[in-house]
């Protein structure tokens, strides 16, 4: 395909063939709602300005499958990597800071709520009841729970 001047036109690197394969081969891996959707609405695979759009609306549902398949925590860390694009920097360090200020609190009220009622002691004497294969110099230790 060749525009106006003559110039050969490509699409993200591809020629007009070669986004109307990669659209065929996408189109058959999308949900059967989805083919249909395109098909009601017009989306053709022939035609440049045609071909470029349906190649976008195809990926456009591919990137929602991909969501689809997110944990819930991939979910969250998604949106606050999209919603970060709106902020300065300053503002995402202002909330990291209020964020780890917060943590913090949370940390040190379980910890007056939960205390550590355990004392863990470490042996640092020579006999400990496990024989290692000891180089020379090389001291061995043993974690007592009480």
């Amino acid at each position: 395909m060749t525009d106006q001047k003559g110039k050969k036109m490509n699409f993200r690197g591809m020629s007009y063939r070669a986004v109307q394969l990669a659209n065929s081969k996408n189109r058959s891996k999308l949900h059967k709602k989805n083919q249909i959707w395109l098909k009601e609405n017009f989306y053709k695979n022939i035609g440049w300005d045609n071909v470029v759009t349906l190649y976008q609306k195809i990926e456009e549902f591919r990137d929602n499958y991909q969501l689809e398949k997110l944990t819930v925590e991939e979910l969250f860390i998604e949106a606050d990597r999209i919603g970060n694009r709106y902020l300065t920097n300053q503002e995402i360090n202002e909330y990291n800071q209020r964020l780890s200020k917060e943590v913090n609190e949370v940390a040190e009220e379980i910890d007056k709520q939960f205390p550590e009622t355990e004392m863990e002691f470490i042996d640092f004497s020579q006999n400990t009841n496990i024989k290692y294969k000891r180089k020379h110099n090389q001291k061995t230790y043993k974690t007592v729970k009480l």
